[in-house]
């Protein structure tokens, strides 16, 4: 039978698996299996490693756990009665252990497809886990000849090929492909190159939700042949679409319009922020509150994503508070609707330096009493968690990872970093979008110099290069691998770029003890960035 005449509905579980929680990601499965059914679809297509949630890590290494998956797939291969379900999970064979897809019919597993290209790069370690599968997955279904692929197989050309080579008519793409800005183009654009390579038109399934640093964003999305964009899901949105391959096209009334990149961000990191609570049962969160912007925009973040009842900001001023600061971070709780707790430091300050005067006898005060002022904020910060509960959100930016511009100990103590990749000038930017929507963050914040306020009249720019130079030094040398001769040969001050440089390599020491953070960019500090603390490599100039 021609394609042209041949039809088959899809529900596309587009879902926020929690990684381990076997049993309730089978229920959520077969949750979407029965509202599918209800609905009159046939098929069933879930993200990659669905059942697992992802990334599952060295949990793969445990052959009990590749058992626990086993048995609550037989539960959703007991639950498919009258459907087709394409379950991503991890599979244990004689050949060694696979990220797989199942096809599911009636109650029968019909085929699993192995994946083919397991990434290792960027966030990804699938060699360290998978066996790689050579073999295409094409079934028959409803007449429909439908070829498997899970996630990378579609960055590369030969999978897809193979899978047209073995007779499909329609290529389905499970995956866990996760967030960073601009990513979304991306992927439109690399389906688009494999349609025009097969001719094949192909729907894409992609998880959402927190997972530790990771964000999925979903936007799960079709191309027809020809290249059209027919389906496009909403994004950071758990969603089941029914979607119908009929007439040679995709067919769909989901068709969510492109977001602002600020918007697109901002829902990231209420994503992270939400989800990490909720799969650590955390009851909620503490912010220290410092009047400046990244505090803020941390607190704007926490409140949009857990309720203000959730949410506690602590204002802890020293004698170095500006008035504006405790004005500014007032206003800012009083527009959110916030616990608000004001705690002075100046009698830790005074108790601290009474007792180490005699340490420090005959020497001058440099950054060591600046430090201490954030950590005996950090410590109030840290009791507070211990006896509530709820989790230290720190408010640590991108520019201020890259330098060591934190001290470890003080404001980098806590549980979560929600700003850990995100540049301060993109923090600005960020800041005046979400103002756009609604002002909560005081006008003021915005505009006045950010400062530590650690001694009397400080900026950041006293011992920092301005953000504008400063940002776009650390992501051409971090992000892009670009050498120092580079970044300096595109018109950026030698003195900058070495200082710069230096402030990166001398702090990764502090960047191995900072909390996990929420990644946005296409490289940030954390599984991605491996470089050693000990190191004598030194950078051509």
């Amino acid at each position: 039978m021609n394609i042209q005449h041949k039809s088959i509905s899809v529900a596309v579980a587009q879902g926020n698996f929690t990684v381990g929680d076997l049993q309730s990601n089978a229920d959520r499965v077969i949750s979407c299996m029965e509202a599918a059914r209800a609905a009159g679809a046939d098929l069933v297509l879930t993200p990659e490693l669905a059942l697992a949630g992802y990334p599952p890590e060295d949990l793969l290494l445990r052959p009990d756990f590749y058992r626990a998956c086993a048995r609550e797939t037989a539960r959703i291969v007991e639950a498919s009665r009258g459907l087709c379900v394409v379950l991503g999970h991890p599979v244990e064979a004689d050949e060694g252990y696979f990220n797989a897809a199942s096809v599911i019919v009636d109650g029968r597993l019909e085929a699993t497809y192995h994946k083919h290209l397991l990434p290792n790069y960027e966030v990804f370690d699938e060699e360290r886990y998978f066996e790689a599968g050579l073999v295409p997955c094409v079934f028959d279904y409803k007449g429909v000849r439908l070829g498997v692929t899970i996630c990378a197989d579609l960055w590369e050309a030969a999978p897809a090929a193979l899978a047209r080579a073995a007779g499909a008519e329609v290529l389905l793409s499970l995956n866990a492909s996760p967030f960073h800005m601009n990513k979304q183009q991306r992927r439109h654009q690399v389906l688009r190159d494999r349609v025009r390579e097969t001719g094949l038109p192909i729907l894409y399934c992609n998880m959402v939700g927190g997972q530790d640093e990771l964000v999925f964003d979903g936007g799960s999305f079709a191309v027809d042949a020809d290249g059209a964009l027919a389906y496009q899901s909403a994004s950071f949105e758990e969603r089941l679409d029914i979607v119908r391959f009929e007439n040679g096209r995709w067919n769909s009334e989901v068709q969510e319009l492109a977001r602002p990149l600020e918007e697109d961000a901002y829902e990231a990191l209420k994503c992270g922020v939400r989800d990490y609570l909720a799969k650590n049962r955390f009851p909620g969160a503490i912010i220290g509150l410092s009047g400046g912007i990244d505090s803020a925009l941390t607190l704007a973040v926490a409140v949009d994503a857990l309720g203000a009842d959730r949410v506690r900001a602590v204002m802890m001023p020293s004698p170095y508070t500006a008035q504006m600061s405790l004005d500014d971070s007032r206003e800012m709780v009083r527009r959110l609707g916030v616990r608000y707790d004001e705690i002075p430091i100046e009698p830790a300050m005074k108790v601290f330096g009474e007792l180490l005067a005699p340490q420090f006898a005959g020497l001058p005060e440099d950054t060591t009493e600046e430090n201490l002022q954030s950590r005996i904020r950090g410590m109030i910060l840290m009791a507070l968690s211990n006896k509530t509960g709820a989790i230290v959100l720190t408010t640590g930016n991108k520019s201020e990872m890259a330098t060591g511009y934190a001290t470890l100990y003080g404001d980098m103590a806590g549980g979560f970093a929600v700003l850990k990749d995100l540049y301060k000038t993109f923090v600005y930017r960020l800041s005046n979008w979400r103002n756009s929507v609604s002002p909560v963050i005081p006008q003021n914040i915005i505009d006045r110099p950010p400062s530590a306020e650690l001694k009397p009249g400080q900026t950041d720019q006293d011992s920092l290069p301005p953000y504008e130079v400063l940002d776009a030094i650390i992501e051409a040398y971090m992000e892009r691998d670009e050498a120092p001769r580079q970044i300096i040969a595109a018109g950026f001050p030698e003195l900058d770029v070495r200082r710069t440089v230096a402030m990166l390599k001398r702090n990764e020491y502090k960047r191995r003890q900072a909390p996990v953070g929420i990644r946005v960019t296409q490289r940030g500090f954390g599984r991605d960035w491996r470089y050693p603390i000990t190191s004598r490599y030194q950078d051509e100039f």
